[in-house]
């Protein structure tokens, strides 16, 4: 919360017939808010367009001419089908060149790949993961009311109620297996913990740090993390009201007003809205360009937007996803459990099937389920 307003750490949304929301529904975690709808704008150098991600917008969109319109119509009516067994093996950008050859539907798929995603990176990911996380979307979303800690919360209630006991401002230092078969966990403040089995859920870099001889290590090394460059921003009115969703064509940017679809503030009566620039992977961040990037991309949606701030913040270069999911490294995360006995990995880059929370949730699950069978 900043100043009475729920802030994500960027935008997020949540996948209403995902792979996530069932596992947590089964332990009594509930997500509200709506659906956003998805007219809006593409911005393209001086130019905007209507983009074509709606019903109304598929008709009057002046993006793309009849030719690329029912090309684009195609795609959409058949993404649920697609099989992903002719498409295991595939770039992302490669399956988007096997489906048409017209440029401007190229950069839909791209636009839309992006948004479901947040990678900046066609040539590298995975198009089984890529589509896979289109046709979430394309079955919908919603923007959590009071924001995702409302989740995080919950989940933590779930644990205490159990008897679990959690420790913060408690960094794992390092952890080794024992001849008897137990885990060492030796935390930074010299305490010691004694497991017979580990789940980790951290930074899949950090893990290499913290044993000796990983399992995972060539894996680990070749992970490219997903980053991004946000601007989260509240008001205390809409300088436009028609304008709640946009798109860069050639540059990687997002807008959206989150609090039209989810209650984000504590008064209800604050605008919340998000800007974020997609980042290349290892691509080297000037912060202070970001910044002013982000604001420039909002001022040609919401000019004005500056003389209304009730609070904002900039995270020029955030974590969106600790693994690009490239195409190579999908056989490589079958298994929760590492070839050290009982030292499990989950999260949000540990799941071959799925990135972000479907990839976290998918990969607690199955992690705790092989745990528990032992």
């Amino acid at each position: 919360m900043k100043r009475g307003e729920y802030f994500n750490l960027g935008p997020h949304a949540f996948y209403k017939k995902g792979i996530a929301r069932p596992i947590l529904q089964e332990l009594g975690i509930q997500t509200s808010g709506k659906s956003p709808k998805t007219d809006g704008q593409l911005i393209e150098s001086e130019r905007s367009y209507i983009a074509p991600f709606s019903p109304k917008g598929l008709l009057t969109s002046n993006y793309i001419d009849w030719k690329e319109r029912l090309k684009w119509i195609q795609i959409m009516v058949t993404l649920n089908t697609e099989n992903m067994q002719e498409i295991e093996g595939l770039t992302y950008q490669e399956w988007v060149e096997n489906k048409t050859k017209l440029k401007k539907v190229q950069s839909l798929l791209y636009i839309l790949g992006r948004l479901a995603t947040y990678c900046e990176a066609p040539k590298e990911a995975s198009a089984k993961v890529m589509v896979s996380h289109l046709q979430r979307v394309m079955r919908g979303i919603i923007y959590v009311d009071g924001g995702w800690q409302t989740i995080v919360n919950q989940l933590l209630d779930q644990a205490c109620g159990l008897g679990l006991q959690i420790r913060d401002q408690s960094p794992v230092r390092d952890i080794r297996k024992q001849k008897e078969g137990q885990f060492e966990i030796n935390i930074a403040n010299s305490d010691r913990i004694i497991a017979n089995q580990v789940l980790y859920t951290g930074n899949p870099h950090d893990l290499n740090e913290m044993i000796d001889d990983n399992p995972l290590k060539n894996l680990i090394e070749d992970i490219t993390p997903v980053k991004a460059g946000s601007l989260d921003v509240a008001l205390e009115n809409l300088p436009d009201s028609k304008q709640t969703f946009a798109m860069g064509i050639d540059n990687p940017f997002y807008f959206s007003l989150h609090s039209k679809y989810a209650d984000l503030s504590y008064d209800g009566k604050s605008y919340i809205l998000h800007v974020l620039k997609y980042h290349y992977p290892n691509e080297k961040v000037d912060s202070r360009k970001v910044k002013k990037e982000l604001e420039e991309f909002l001022d040609r949606i919401q000019p004005g937007w500056r003389e209304l701030v009730i609070a904002s913040r900039c995270l020029p270069n955030i974590t969106v996803n600790h693994r690009l999911p490239k195409v190579e490294e999908e056989s490589k995360l079958t298994s929760p459990e590492t070839a050290i006995s009982n030292l499990y990995i989950a999260g949000d880059w540990a799941s071959p099937l799925a990135i972000l929370s479907e990839g976290a949730v998918h990969s607690g699950k199955k992690a705790a389920m092989a745990m528990l069978s032992k």
